[in-house]
């Protein structure tokens, strides 16, 4: 199969129709000639942001699949453009697409940290830990300029609140001054979301992310200066990084992770068609292959949302993916590393930050 044309630094390949939008324009093909024909393009690729005003900043997670309770997420849409991201779909209750939309209209919310600030000092919240971000990635590229998160981080440390941080940014490494104050009073853990070794699959899945070398030096620092960090191989996704899993393991291993976690790719709502024209611009020799495995692990479906079971999916294929992870954790991560972080500091200085208004 030919491969088509691919949008370089973007991870989904067209704009996406809004599921929820009773309104669909389709483009004349004499207006796509003329534009072809002036030296112009329907699509622009490059990035907006708009900046929202939300009245609540912390969410409550219902689902039993993840870990966490509570997220956080100062930006919605992310420009990494990882192709299979779940949060993808939450873009079209905003009004946009999950494609190109979701990489290309970031949605920015700057009252963030006054929100949270609210949050903790209410009386009637009790310190649970809150992830950063659960959604999109809290250190994409925007917070380089916009710093929302290194905010938010100054407000957990203020008020000694738990805050677990979920990136594939190396960017993170700018706040390490206050994620090592956090740190001390074992009020922090670090997610690193790290797919792959091999930086030509990382270029073309996560085309905007850290690179892996990055990455790994991220982990090695982090762990080093006695920030505990963990590693999600997430999603796993058959005939693409399912042969890495233990030389992945090995090397997070080696740079001091304290355990790695994993899910299998499922490509709910709109993820499926982005995914699908993805493999056609990318490696359409592989394409069937790789689609009829990610069926295989969801029972003849591209997504199965069946709680307890979407995450890890089913199917030989599946069971040896978890084997294979089974084996990894015993070679790799002989001990059980669970972090348990500090709930019980909020309380006491909640109430001293109070008496000084």
């Amino acid at each position: 199969m030919e491969r088509k044309k691919f949008i370089k630094g973007r991870g989904a390949q067209e704009k996406i129709h809004n599921r929820f939008s009773a309104n669909h324009y389709e483009l004349r093909d004499d207006f796509l000639n003329y534009l072809q024909k002036e030296g112009e393009s329907i699509n622009s690729h490059q990035t907006t942001f708009i900046e929202t005003f939300p009245k609540t900043i912390v969410n409550k997670v219902t689902s039993p699949d993840v870990g966490m309770v509570y997220s956080l997420n100062p930006y919605q849409g992310c420009e990494h453009g990882c192709v299979y991201c779940y949060a993808r779909n939450s873009h079209e209750y905003w009004g946009y697409g999950a494609g190109l939309d979701f990489e290309s209209t970031i949605l920015v919310k700057k009252n963030a940290p006054l929100l949270l600030e609210k949050k903790l000092k209410s009386k009637h919240w009790k310190a649970y830990p809150i992830a950063l971000s659960g959604n999109t990635d809290c250190y994409q590229p925007a917070e380089k300029k916009l710093k929302i998160t290194r905010q938010l981080l100054k407000i957990f440390l203020k008020y000694r609140h738990p805050v677990g941080i979920i990136t594939k940014n190396a960017l993170i490494q700018r706040d390490i001054d206050i994620i090592s104050k956090l740190a001390e009073y074992n009020l922090v853990s670090v997610f690193l979301s790290i797919t792959s070794l091999n930086e030509d699959t990382r270029r073309i899945l996560e085309p905007r992310t850290t690179s892996i070398k990055k990455r790994l030096e991220t982990l090695e620092k982090l762990n080093t200066i006695g920030i505990p960090t963990n590693v999600m191989m997430a999603p796993i996704i058959p005939s693409i990084n399912s042969h890495e899993i233990l030389s992945l393991s090995k090397e997070v291993s080696a740079r001091g992770a304290k355990s790695i976690g994993y899910t299998i790719v499922r490509l709910n709502g709109a993820i499926g068609q982005i995914f699908t024209k993805w493999l056609e611009h990318t490696i359409p020799d592989r394409k069937d292959k790789i689609l009829h495995q990610i069926m295989e692990c969801h029972q003849g479906n591209l997504n199965d949302s069946t709680f307890g079971r979407r995450m890890k999916g089913s199917g030989k294929i599946a069971d040896q993916i978890h084997q294979m992870f089974a084996i990894a954790r015993q070679k790799y991560f002989p001990k059980e590393n669970k972090i348990h972080l500090n709930c019980d500091l909020h309380e006491s200085h909640k109430d001293d930050q109070l008496r000084l208004f």
